[in-house]
């Protein structure tokens, strides 16, 4: 080989005999028929691969975690689902969609495999997937875990009603602290001790002139409260007369209260039940009254369900009638307000859980057509739906004797805020047929109604019902749940915290807590020692 020179570059010469060119030639022909791939031909060949491979990757390796409990990890399964995934997919949904069902219905034997629930989600993967389990043990774990925490959320729930409804049922150590307070002060306080009313106010007790207002209660505060906002509303408080009746225990401080505190020109009389000088007929008729109460509500406890306990919709009753109002000898005596007041043909009657926004005068002189009660029953919602509840939610249709005179769609008048023209009641004899019905109950077994003062009188006052504008008496603020609209509370004339959050306790609503305890006078030095808050 030699190399020379020459004007385009540098050559080599080989130089070769007969015999050695022969043996050289066949290697170069063979370097010369293969051609070393250029970088521009390899490149897109390398951009397809690194495209195509990671799909291939992520794609075989979904395949096989979906078919481990189809396919046992098969190659041939995996194989065959990578150019069929599609149908694959189908049957397993179809798989699972039949295991669930096969599990809300209870059928096969996947629930017979369950020994125990799991607690929790991670729980029910590492059991499945540990276990190599099909889709029909899985469907029934699942199903197995979910009634079990729907079980505990229910029973939650119950217990909370429970609770909640029980703390209705206490008086705060506030208000008790107020009746001990009140009590010590009429021991040594002559004021507390004066008489109620003035002697020269004593004429209008009995003066048809007069707006009488009268409230049945054991509670200090809220008649205070009662007081208060019906006289600050009134365009003429010098015309108002309230009539207060306690029992013996409270009688004490409620004078003590009322007697240290005055309410501009209005008159206050209170009255203990010890006071009164009743015949022996009304004597034994309260008895029998509060025995067949008493009887009602023993009967209808011992009958109560595990499901009655849970305070939403058609349960919300059972709860409700558990409260010892419905044992309350001054929330039964309404019945026997004519005979409380003798003397009167018209009453106003207001239960200890209003507050009044607006004056009641014209209320007071409303015209009731002959009837014995002027009451809220129809709605500002139309002819279609109830301010309160129903007949049905209260009375038992199911007897002859309810259902063939009453009619269970009928909206139940609300008690609480009520006309009472107590002559009409006396012509018509109303406690009379009141009682009536306490007899039939108890011959009924004691099932014709549920526990409660309004049950009863829906029965004796039917047809002695004068409906009055919804604007009145808004009511149900002492409920869990708040259905009532800002413009409703606004124009309302009486506000009816009925239900069990009443606004002196904790668990009363706090939207509506303010429209009460604005009545409260906080700067009194008995409200303060005893820390009464808003």
């Amino acid at each position: 080989m030699k190399f020379y020179i020459s004007t385009t570059g540098i050559k080599r010469v080989t130089i070769s005999n007969t015999g050695t060119g022969k043996r050289s030639s066949a290697p170069a022909a063979a370097l010369a028929g293969r051609r070393i791939p250029s970088s521009r031909t390899l490149l897109p060949v390398v951009l397809v691969l690194g495209i195509v491979l990671p799909f291939l990757f992520v794609r075989v390796a979904f395949l096989v975690l979906e078919s481990s409990a189809v396919c046992s990890s098969s190659l041939g399964c995996i194989g065959r689902r990578i150019f069929s995934g599609s149908d694959t997919s189908l049957k397993l949904r179809e798989e699972l969609t039949r295991a669930l069902i096969e599990a809300k219905d209870g059928s096969g034997n996947g629930g017979g495999r369950i020994q125990g629930t799991l607690d929790s989600f991670n729980e029910l993967v590492k059991e499945v997937t540990s276990k190599r389990q099909d889709i029909k043990a899985f469907a029934f774990k699942t199903k197995a875990m979910l009634l079990k925490m729907e079980h505990e959320v229910q029973s939650s729930r119950q217990r909370e009603s429970i609770y909640w409804h029980l703390a209705s049922h206490g008086v705060p150590k506030s208000l008790h602290c107020l009746c001990l307070k009140l009590a010590e002060e009429y021991a040594v306080n002559a004021m507390a001790r004066s008489r109620l009313p003035s002697p020269e106010y004593v004429s209008h007790l009995t003066d048809p002139s007069f707006h009488h207002v009268v409230l049945l209660t054991d509670n200090v505060l809220a008649a205070s409260v009662v007081v208060s906002s019906t006289v600050q509303n009134s365009a003429r408080p010098e015309k108002l007369v309230f009539h207060i009746v306690t029992d013996k225990k409270t009688y004490t401080p409620m004078h003590s209260w009322f007697a240290i505190n005055s309410f501009r020109s209005a008159v206050v009389e209170v009255k203990g039940l010890h006071q009164y000088d009743w015949s022996q007929e009304v004597n034994v008729g309260v008895k029998e009254m509060l025995e067949a109460h008493r009887l009602i509500w023993s009967h209808y406890y011992k009958n109560l369900k595990h499901e009655d306990f849970e305070y939403e919709g058609e349960n919300r009753r059972c709860l409700e009638v558990l409260s010892p109002s419905c044992l309350s000898l001054m929330n039964h005596l309404r019945i026997y307000i004519p005979e409380l007041f003798p003397d009167l043909n018209k009453i106003l009657f207001l239960d200890d859980d209003v507050v009044v926004q607006h004056d009641l005068s014209s209320l007071l002189e409303l015209d009731l057509n002959g009837k014995v009660v002027g009451a809220v029953v129809g709605s500002s919602c139309g002819d279609n739906c109830c301010p309160g509840r129903k007949y049905k939610d209260y009375l038992n249709f199911s007897y002859p004797i309810i259902s063939s005179n009453f009619d269970h769609d009928h909206c139940a008048w609300l008690y609480g805020m009520n006309v009472l023209d107590l002559e009409a009641w006396r012509r018509t004899n109303i406690t009379a047929t009141y009682h009536k019905w306490l007899k039939l109950n108890l011959k009924s077994g004691l099932e014709l109604w549920q526990p409660g003062a309004l049950p009863p009188a829906l029965l004796a006052l039917d047809g002695n019902v004068h409906p009055i504008d919804p604007s009145w008496h808004v009511a149900e603020l002492g409920q869990r749940s708040l259905e009532a609209h800002e413009e409703t509370l606004k124009s309302a004339a009486v506000l009816h915290f009925s239900g069990p959050a009443k606004p002196w306790l904790e668990i009363g609503l706090p939207e509506v807590r303010g429209l009460w305890s604005g009545h409260v006078n906080f700067s009194n030095k008995f409200i303060r020692k005893c820390r009464i808050a808003g």
